[in-house]
């Protein structure tokens, strides 16, 4: 069962493209890369598809000359497909298994611009690592994560639901039982989460505890890949660090409280490996001054969210029905999970094109402790975003970034409908893509 994707329409005008570089599907494991790629094949007269992992023999194509015409020729004669440039899709996947194939995209580039070659893997970001400069402006690369909340409601069927959420604002807020139904809706993907196989398991079986157990296998597949992420560091380190970011999501990740054992070098190692393997996302402190937020930013003061709130509220055991049936906040965010998805929803609404990169603000002074979830950029305004409950809390740390940046307005985040005070606008979680949107119209 195929789920459409955001990612689809960015293959498909790759696709029509004159000069075209060979494309780079970056992510997790078991973010949906390769069903995507399967997809968009279907629209090809001819698909090739290698999986280094899986076939070994095929490496010793790239050992040598690594001319495209030739690689061609020899790919086309081994797996008896022709490969005939506007008319076959190449899809070299698992492509960090081979270093010299990872190589070869910079003169598909050069050389062959004609051909149609799409590349991914789950572990890439290692072997890139190791070449820095492997195809600076030869390649483009798509950055992948798991189904969003507007592809979640489009997976269910809600297109009804996600047209009006869309087109709601302030202004025009929903009528309170189309607000409670998305609400509703936005609680079972809080729980069952943006992995595709677990989406797919929900629709054939609409049984939440069923993709319980799948959440379950994903766990144990990812944490057997720890292994695999570096030889000096052992594995049940790698998954002790894991299990502390979960821990410790919404909060300023403490070193010693990851594994007591070891020294904080050997935790931020562990903890470095796993952003690579896009499993964990960085959320940096910055002073918010002016833009780029990324130079006042400050890598020591980091916040850490795993990539997907299904994953997150398997691993922290929580109640399921507590989540489903209270109308409490503070049930519904235990583990920081609501503060976790506006982060997620930032980056995978995002253009694809780049990695996104995430921020908080938070002020230490002797009367005053003030700390924003997130902190955007709007056009060339600086917005922050405020994760909150009721109506009622005086939003002390949103007002006074408001005040001490002299900024326009923010956002406070929330299970609310849509409305305004003064100048703080409140979003209901379900809309955090409207702020990616409300970029792009400014851009």
């Amino acid at each position: 069962m195929y789920i459409k994707r955001n990612i689809d329409n960015y293959l498909l005008q790759w696709k029509t493209e004159t000069k075209r570089k060979p494309l780079l599907l970056r992510g997790a494991r078991q973010v949906g890369k390769s069903s995507s790629v399967k997809e968009f094949a279907k629209g090809f007269e001819y698909f090739l598809e290698i999986n280094f992992e899986e076939d070994k023999k095929v490496h010793e194509i790239f050992d040598g000359n690594l001319s495209p015409k030739q690689i061609c020729r020899d790919l086309s004669l081994m797996y008896d497909v022709p490969i005939i440039p506007g008319q076959t899709l190449i899809f070299f996947d698992e492509i960090q298994s081979c270093i010299p194939a990872i190589l070869s995209l910079r003169f598909f580039y050069e050389k062959m611009q004609e051909q149609h070659l799409v590349a991914a893997g789950s572990l890439l970001e290692f072997a890139l690592q190791e070449l820095p400069s492997f195809g600076v402006g030869r390649i483009r690369s798509l950055f992948v994560y798991p189904l969003s909340f507007d592809e979640f409601l489009s997976a269910l069927g809600n297109k009804s639901l996600l047209q009006a959420k869309t087109e709601a604002s302030e202004l025009l807020p929903l009528s309170k039982p189309v607000h409670n139904r998305i609400i509703a809706l936005f609680k079972e993907f809080l729980i069952i989460g943006g992995m595709p196989e677990v989406v797919a398991n929900y629709i054939e079986t609409n049984d939440v505890r069923q993709c319980q157990r799948v959440l379950d296998d994903l766990i144990i597949s990812l944490q057997a890949d720890f292994a695999k992420y570096k030889k000096r560091i052992p594995s049940l380190r790698i998954r002790k660090v894991f299990e502390s970011v979960t821990k410790q999501s919404g909060q300023k990740f403490v070193y010693a409280n990851a594994v007591t054992e070891t020294s904080s070098k050997q935790t931020q190692e562990a903890l470095e490996l796993l952003v690579m393997a896009n499993l964990i996302f960085p959320v940096t402190h910055t002073s918010a001054n002016g833009l780029p937020l990324g130079a006042e930013a400050n890598i020591k003061r980091r916040k850490m969210i795993l990539l997907d709130t299904g994953l997150t509220q398997r691993l922290l055991n929580l109640q399921l029905v507590d989540i489903l049936l209270s109308q409490d906040f503070e049930v519904i965010n235990k583990g920081n999970i609501a503060e976790q998805y506006v982060g997620l929803e930032l980056m995978k609404n995002a253009s694809p094109y780049q990695p996104q990169q995430l921020y908080y603000w938070h002020r230490e002074a002797r009367n005053s402790n003030a700390e924003v979830d997130y902190i955007i950029q709007v056009g060339d305004k600086i917005i922050p975003l405020e994760v909150k409950s009721g109506i009622k809390g005086k939003m002390h740390s949103l007002r006074l970034f408001l005040k001490e940046k002299n900024t326009e307005y923010g956002y406070r985040i929330s299970l609310e409908n849509y409305a305004s005070f003064e100048n703080i606008k409140v979003l209901p979680l379900y809309a955090v893509s409207r702020l990616n949107k409300e970029n792009e119209t400014r851009s």
